[in-house]
């Protein structure tokens, strides 16, 4: 085995891409490389070590003995070169450069696109990267620099703000409305199509906190994505959860049942405590702040659904 100090610190970014992603194409997908490149990288990491770390698959590559010995040892790598970077960033007092968001494919699709357009024309020198996604990045590892969530973060060193929460509420197509009536009590409106989540438990686990058993065989459509779930309302696929705010700038959409109190979302803003103070990330936390909170309610008393899974 060669020299420790001769080894190429890249390669452990590619051997936790591969573990992550359980494929070279994903996991070239996710570094940003070629895949040929990544193979030769994990190639080359067994022959420096001196160890197999994956299995080949049909279905992708697991992790060898050797390997799942590793795995530690590279993830606390990775944590601390996340904690060098975060920390040089944190002393960075520009209004230049990149900050990375991360925010659900809802947000990043109909809430975010005008706050950050107006923070692009205050802030030409401060770059913006979005990314759209519903599963929870961790901000200790820099795989964003703010992130705007639907439930409270709970990790050590970082900065939270509540801004508020999302108004929710049953809605349909007026055209689906007059063809199939309009119900007025939750017998009545399981008696419609009604539109819910495929894996996440996330309306079974809102309605159950307000004493309304579902089970997932009870929605006629179901589709993990909120953005399809709202096309599906406009459409006239049946009736779904929408935010009422979103709804409101759809003509053709009714709310259904509005004395029916739907579980409300909590929207957070939240960083790494070390980059809370940076200008460029300073800037970009108040405009967000900003832009969202107008319209968010602040009333405590409306239930609140729990956090996605």
């Amino acid at each position: 085995m060669e020299r420790i100090d001769q080894f190429d610190w890249t390669f452990i970014q590619a051997f936790l891409a591969v573990v992550a992603e359980g494929s070279l194409t994903g996991a070239a997908r996710a570094v940003g490389v070629s895949q040929p490149t990544l193979g030769r990288q994990i190639k080359a990491m067994e022959e420096q070590l001196g160890i197999v770390l994956f299995i080949r698959q049909a279905k992708g590559f697991r992790l060898t003995a050797e390997g799942e010995a590793l795995l530690p040892h590279a993830n606390a790598m990775k944590s601390a070169a996340s904690g060098l970077s975060t920390v040089a960033a944190g002393h960075d007092t520009t209004l230049k450069g990149t900050v990375r968001i991360t925010a659900s494919e809802f947000s990043a699709m109909f809430t975010l696109p005008p706050i950050i357009a107006r923070l692009r024309l205050k802030y030409p020198d401060i770059q913006v990267e979005l990314n759209s996604t519903d599963v929870t990045e961790n901000l200790l590892y820099r795989e964003a620099d703010i992130a705007v969530r639907m439930h409270r973060p709970t990790q050590l060193e970082v900065i939270t703000k509540r801004l508020g929460m999302m108004r929710l509420g049953f809605f349909a197509s007026k055209d689906y409305l007059d063809r199939r009536g309009r119900p007025e009590t939750v017998s009545e409106l399981m008696e419609h199509d009604l539109l819910g989540f495929d894996r996440s438990e996330r309306f079974i686990r809102g309605a159950a906190n307000v004493g309304w058993k579902l089970t997932r065989e009870d929605f006629a459509f179901r589709c993990d994505s909120q953005i399809v779930q709202c096309e599906m309302i406009r459409a006239g696929g049946g009736v779904g959860v929408m935010a009422c705010a979103l709804a409101s700038t759809f003509p053709e959409v009714e709310e259904v049942m509005p004395h029916f109190i739907v579980p409300s979302l909590e929207i957070w803003l939240s960083t790494h405590e070390a980059l809370r103070h940076t200008p460029r990330v300073a800037a970009v936390w108040k405009v967000l702040e900003e832009g969202l909170t107008p319209a968010l309610s602040q009333d405590t008393a409306i239930p609140v659904m729990d956090s996605p899974s």
